[in-house]
């Protein structure tokens, strides 16, 4: 059953088209990805799903309310966790919590036992009584995504949870993610450009300008490259290039003095090869693709840590902050 359902979405900020009639559907309790570079069109697409924009063409349901036409059923049905830390730190964490239990009307008779369930479940019930100001990069995001939950959502979206924290604080918090979605079924709409965090996502969605380039699993996403690549070094290069000829119809490539090759399943692959390999070999080596290689295939280059760039794009995001459109 598809919790988000997204059609031809667009948003345009005078001549720049940050987002370019994208579509999609996320199914629930799915963790469901964005992988991009920044400037690739994300942001502004989570942006636009909860409500903070308005599209300028297509439409989306989040739980089955209408973006534009039903804001505030939206909102009450989604959590937030932004990209840039939105908590006061000269409240305490439970502070933090009560206040949105307020803005977000949950009822008094639950209020105080949710905010300990929240902070059980990121393991900061011990620092409650503590201001924010002296928790770290890592416990701040864990706090954040303790407020993002603190309402019961029915989709969480993390815009780039773990940008500038070391790698492993970004683990942790991908820890918390995968045991929040085990136990509570809870849907997950993610942005990232870190390769790794994507991989933890049922569904990926490759964005590339504004446009959704590709979308499937982490797994059938590297298929596509052609499957795994394996490299050999022979005695006589020559020779076994044939045999892997002959015997397994492969078309290896020799170059700079070794053979490489795709095959699905490499790691399957290369004990049956070796029982019935007979070109003596020197070496041999397995390479699985990686979602950077997909990106690279897709797009022309690699995904990489970068700011948007140019007068487009930064009058895009004055706009996004003065909240027109």
């Amino acid at each position: 059953m598809a919790v988000i359902e997204v059609k031809a979405l667009s948003r345009s900020f005078g001549k720049l088209k940050a987002v370019d009639d994208v579509s999609f559907q996320v199914n629930e309790s799915e963790i469901f990805g964005f992988l991009g570079p920044n400037g690739a069109g994300k942001t502004t697409t989570i942006n636009m799903l909860c409500t903070l924009i308005k599209p300028t063409g297509g439409s989306a349901a989040i739980n089955g309310f209408d973006i534009i036409t039903q804001r505030s059923e939206v909102r009450r049905s989604i959590g937030l966790v932004f990209q840039e830390a939105a908590l006061d730190e000269y409240l305490s964490a439970e502070q933090n919590l009560r206040f949105h239990a307020y803005a977000y009307a949950v009822s008094p008779d639950v209020r105080e036992n949710r905010i300990t369930e929240v902070l059980q479940l990121v393991e900061l019930v011990d620092r409650r009584k503590s201001k924010v100001s002296t928790f770290s990069g890592g416990m701040k995001r864990r706090l954040e995504i303790a407020r993002g939950l603190l309402h019961n959502p029915k989709v969480l979206f993390m815009d780039e949870p773990t940008l500038g924290l070391d790698p492993q604080t970004r683990r942790h918090i991908w820890d918390y993610v995968l045991a929040l979605r085990k136990e509570s079924h809870l849907t997950i709409f993610v942005t990232t450009h870190y390769l790794d965090e994507a991989e933890n996502c049922d569904r990926v969605g490759i964005m590339d300008r504004g446009r959704i380039v590709a979308l499937d699993t982490p797994d059938n996403l590297k298929a596509s490259m052609g499957g795994d690549v394996i490299t050999l070094k022979a005695g006589d290069n020559e020779a076994a290039s044939k045999e892997l000829n002959e015997k397994f119809s492969l078309s290896p490539v020799l170059q700079d003095g070794e053979i490489n090759f795709h095959v699905p399943h490499g790691d399957s692959f290369l004990p049956k090869m070796m029982q019935n390999f007979h070109t003596p070999l020197l070496s041999i080596s397995l390479c699985r693709p990686t979602l950077d290689d997909v990106y690279l295939k897709l797009t022309g280059r690699a995904i990489r840590e970068e700011e948007a760039s140019g007068k487009d794009q930064l009058r895009a995001m004055m706009a996004v902050r003065r909240g027109r459109g």
